[in-house]
């Protein structure tokens, strides 16, 4: 193999492993943002007992 073919092999095992890298933060990306969207959905719910417990 010579010293082209070898660099283009790094490369495209490189690119390879940083394509397969970025679907795994993707996908965690995609996983906080449903926890942010639960949590603030239960910071509503309690912000609004909270509301109705208050003395008028």
């Amino acid at each position: 193999m010579t010293r082209a073919t070898e660099n283009r092999t790094d490369i495209a095992a490189t690119v390879v492993s940083l394509a397969a890298e970025a679907i795994e933060l993707q996908t965690r990306v995609n996983e906080l943002h449903q926890e942010l969207v639960n949590l603030n959905e239960r910071i509503r719910t309690i912000s609004n007992v909270l509301q109705q417990l208050s003395p008028r």
